[in-house]
């Protein structure tokens, strides 16, 4: 094995995504925001698979959102509706695709989870907090409007340091409780 394929990659974190997009289908026929935000890591993981495999321990962490809890992917009739997924422009809520993009990394997390922790590879999702200081908004003034007047009465991200190594200096800024320093390679 040579190049970068030899390396190491002990820690994956797939936090990417778009907020308020307006509809566009991508390339592939697919409703952009559920692209972005979930087919992107979903196929990232799948091409460093067998590197987070060697690399053993490793970790992927989905960066995702407590908004997953206001969506499903399931049809009147309670079975899974995947078509929900990438809707079309006339069934499209900016808002809607978000959260669902958020459920399905959640759901991937957690099946990759049961998938690749026998093999040292274990996956987590979590909520970032809440992003009144990104720029995930800026897509449609509605949004700004409204994470601006929320901004006053709101806490920013957490910050934790996790130490790379026990003893070392190193520091890297994690979000809250991804992992603990003696998990650290």
């Amino acid at each position: 094995m040579t190049g970068i394929s030899a390396w190491p990659l002990h820690i994956l974190i797939c936090n990417a995504a778009v907020f308020g997009a307006p509809w566009c289908l991508t390339e592939d026929g697919l409703e952009s925001t559920f692209q972005v935000n979930h087919l992107g890591h979903f196929y990232l993981v799948q091409l460093l698979e067998d590197v987070l495999r060697r690399s053993s321990p490793a970790r992927v962490v989905m960066v995702s959102s407590e908004s997953h809890r206001f969506t499903d992917i399931k049809d009147s009739s309670g079975k899974l509706d995947f078509s929900l997924l990438s809707p079309s422009k006339k069934e499209y809520w900016a808002m809607l695709a978000y959260n669902r993009s958020k459920l399905c990394n959640i759901l991937f997390s957690n099946e990759l989870n049961r998938r690749l922790s026998p093999h040292g590879v274990t996956s987590n999702s979590v909520h970032p907090g809440n992003m009144m200081y990104s720029s995930i908004h800026r897509n449609w003034w509605v949004y700004t409007l409204l994470f601006t007047l929320a901004r006053p009465f709101t806490k920013s991200m957490v910050r934790v340091y996790v130490f790379l190594k026990k003893g070392k200096k190193e520091r890297i800024y994690v979000l809250e409780k991804l992992m603990k320093p003696e998990s650290c390679p």
